[in-house]
């Protein structure tokens, strides 16, 4: 037996930050990375060892095929040895489409498909035919939507006004364009009428007239003749009915002011047509079964005898039991994943697997427990140990105490992030790094304790009978002037409380989200923060040269690479190359861009600067208030000119942060803000938002870290489950008092928290 049938031995890894590193990580083990934010752990596991697994597994394919394949260039690193198969369970999105559900996801939509295409009654025909996705399948009003798209003529028009006051509040109509002049040089409206003194008919034919011609001015003064076509009409055929992504952001942010969804009329939500919706199951339609929570629907499906089916919902069964045992049995399968958080997206994408009877491969996760509530993240735990235990081996990137526990191995990075970091700092076992003196090892060894002093509210913010999906008419007070952390398990209702019903109450209210920001390697923290183009004009007047010399991306773009800092050469079937620009050495720049200085330093050298630096070099407010923030979230270390796309999660989750929390006298709502931080990092985010809320901010996190919620100053927590089983306020007040509340899940791992260690 060689050394490479036990270990994956990796030589020389100098990805990003990486420090060439050597090390061996075991075979069939769970094997956990660990380190702050930045330190370089992805680097490792996933722009090294998983790219390199994927690269290699390509070339055993013949070059037919893999020229149809994901192309993968070498990372930099030495050798990989010992490699498995990987597969890779990342952070990406699970598919936020509106034609993307639960069902399609897990793909147990297909599954309940096939069950009625030979056990419906009467047949619809075959399984495609009871697709929304499939046009013989889609309900052709709303096209498997299961809402349309309509526009509100409240919102479209100001009744007040007439046609010459702009009236038709939809910017591609304003006075003067081409359509405004199709209603008000049409002789069909007096244009300096109020509409609001429009009969009934002259309305109606304003909004959705048609079929005739009507005479126009042309430029040449001459009389032409148009088709007419309503407002509403015209809004509908031009931008409603084409893909709302091919529209340029401008016209899609105009059309959504004027419009509004609502459930379709024809198929009622169900997103089917009739002939499909005619079949039944057991008196059940697809549609019946598909809104159904996951144990009423085993129930259901256990129901099904005919010889044919039953095999068939067996095998939908053993897959809804899966998501069960994983905490997810309140959703349905008619959920849209975009409305899912990003702890459910993480379980929907790690169930997928546990049905493979494959072994010897290599799962590499992301932080999986993203998202999740500490109760949630043992059946996480338990899917992991069940994939080693099939002869896999498992390689994690994690922060959470929980999920560390159940290592067989620990590989710590650090000690800092950025250029402090990319270097192994240990490796053993968990009890072991307890003891270590590493950043991570003294985060293992610290418990959490409640405040000791919470600060007292400055006033409230109420919500009063919110009912909105499994909301059951809470009533809830928010405190002004403080730090409120909203807790309770996934699906509990947290978001939907204070993102939905708290911002459609209290509309000033800023929301953090957890949306991804942008990270192409054209974009940056200058690009980011919107300090770029100031330190452009800054430039330009220093210089009196153009000021598009001082973008890469217009006149100062370096002619060999086009302003990428890199040359990516297609090498046909082999494997990319990408090397670095000879002509502007990575600068991005023209040469002579280099000879206009500002201050003594070159837009070369500005973007070269930390952000600490800059935030020192700058006098300027407009730019030095845009970087403190950055400074504060921990991010001192981050260059202005850096790509984002060599950002970590939990470092371009800070750099949001940054990028919104500015002011005073504001309410902040942060959506899980600790996304991909260590403790150590989640100490700097906690500092920051105190200097917030001192500052007369209110601020509300909504959060599963313990960390987060033992230091809030008033605690809002949502259950007692998911679902159905969720939408309540079981406890109101301060952390403190949540230690000794009964029954509260929540408190149970608070309880566990405070006692220190691992939750």
């Amino acid at each position: 037996m060689t050394r490479h049938s036990t270990h994956i031995t990796i030589t020389g890894a100098r990805e990003n930050n990486l420090r060439d590193l050597t090390l061996r990580v075991p075979k069939e083990q769970i094997t956990v990375f660990t380190g702050v934010s930045g330190s370089g752990k992805s680097s490792l596991v996933f722009d090294t060892i998983a790219v390199e697994s994927q690269r290699q597994l390509n070339e055993t394919f013949t070059w037919y095929i893999r020229n149809r394949l994901p192309r993968y260039e070498r990372p930099a690193v030495d050798a990989v040895e010992g490699l498995a198969p990987a597969v890779v369970v990342d952070q990406r999105p699970i598919g936020g489409n509106a034609r993307s559900t639960v069902g399609t996801a897990t793909d147990i939509a297909s599954v309940l498909r096939v069950l009625f295409s030979r056990c419906g009654e009467p047949s619809a025909g075959e399984a495609t035919r009871y697709s929304f996705n499939d046009p013989r399948g889609m309900c052709p009003e709303c096209d498997g939507l299961g809402r349309v798209v309509r526009v509100d003529p409240d919102r479209l028009l100001d009744r007040d006004r007439t046609l010459n006051q702009g009236a038709i509040r939809f910017e591609p109509f304003a006075v003067g364009t081409f359509p405004w002049q199709l209603y008000a040089e049409s002789g069909l409206f007096d244009p300096d009428k109020p509409l609001r003194a429009f009969s009934e008919q002259e309305m109606e034919l304003l909004l959705h007239g048609k079929g005739f011609r009507v005479p126009r001015l042309n430029r040449t003064g001459s009389v032409g003749h148009n088709a007419y076509e309503g407002v509403v009409e015209r809004i509908e055929r031009l931008y409603l009915k084409r893909d709302p992504d091919a529209l340029p952001a401008r016209l899609r942010d105009a059309t959504r002011r004027v419009t509004g969804a609502r459930v379709c009329p024809l198929c009622e939500g169900a997103r089917l047509n009739r002939t499909a919706l005619a079949s039944r199951i057991n008196g059940r339609t697809i549609a019946d079964l598909s809104r159904m929570e996951i144990p009423d629907l085993i129930a259901a499906l256990e129901e099904v005898t005919d010889p044919v089916g039953a095999p068939v919902a067996a095998a939908a069964v053993t897959r809804l039991r899966r998501l069960e045992a994983i905490g997810l049995g309140y959703l349905s399968l008619d959920r849209a994943t975009a409305t899912v958080s990003g702890g459910e997206a993480q379980r929907l994408k790690v169930v997928r697997h546990l049905g493979s009877g494959l072994a010897g491969l290599t799962y590499v996760f992301d932080e999986p427990s993203v998202g999740m509530h500490p109760s949630d993240v043992g059946r996480l735990n338990d899917l992991l140990v069940q994939l080693r235990d099939k002869g896999n081996t498992v390689l994690v990137v994690e922060h959470d105490p929980d999920v560390i526990a159940i290592a067989d191995h620990v590989v710590d990075m650090g000690p800092g992030a950025g250029a402090d970091g990319g270097r192994i700092v240990f490796q053993g076992t968990v009890a072991e790094l307890r003891r270590a003196d590493t950043p991570t090892g003294r985060c293992l060894r610290r418990g959490v304790r409640p405040k000791a002093v919470p600060r007292e509210p400055t006033g409230w913010l109420t919500v009063a009978g919110a009912d909105r999906h499994n909301l059951k008419d809470v009533t809830v007070r928010f405190p002004t002037g403080v730090l409120t952390a909203v807790t309770g398990v996934a699906g509990s209702g947290k978001s939907t409380l204070v993102t939905r019903e708290l911002l459609a109450r209290h509309p000033g209210t800023t929301v953090v989200d957890q949306s991804p920001i942008a990270a192409s390697r054209r974009s940056s923290p200058a690009t980011h923060l919107g300090v770029m183009d100031a330190i452009r004009r800054l430039f330009a007047e220093a210089t009196g040269a153009d000021i598009g010399l001082f973008s890469f991306n217009s006149k100062g773009a370096c002619p060999g690479c086009d302003g990428n800092g890199v040359i990516f050469t297609d090498l046909a079937y082999m494997d990319p190359v990408t090397t670095v620009c000879p002509d502007c050495h990575g600068t991005r720049y023209r040469p002579e861009v280099r000879d206009h200085t500002l201050r003594g330093r070159s837009i070369v050298d500005v973007l070269a600067l930390t952000v600490r630096q800059a935030a020192d070099f700058f006098t300027e407010p407009r730019i030095t208030r845009r970087l403190r923030p950055v400074v504060e979230v921990g991010l001192p270390y981050l260059t202005l000119g850096q790509p984002l796309s060599t950002l970590s999660g939990g470092e371009r989750q800070r750099l949001k942060l940054a990028g919104h929390l500015r002011g005073t006298g504001a309410v902040h709502v942060l959506d899980e803000p600790t996304t991909g931080l260590h403790r150590a990092d989640t100490d700097t985010l906690l500092a920051l938002l105190d200097r917030l809320v001192d500052a007369g901010n209110t601020v509300i996190v909504i959060e599963h870290d313990p960390a987060v919620a033992a230091h809030a100053d008033w605690i809002v927590d949502l259950g007692p489950g998911g679902g159905r089983h969720g939408g309540e306020v079981v406890f109101t007040g301060t952390p403190a008092a949540l230690l000794d509340h009964p029954t509260s899940i929540t408190a149970r791992h608070l309880r566990q928290a405070a006692r220190g260690g691992s939750r």
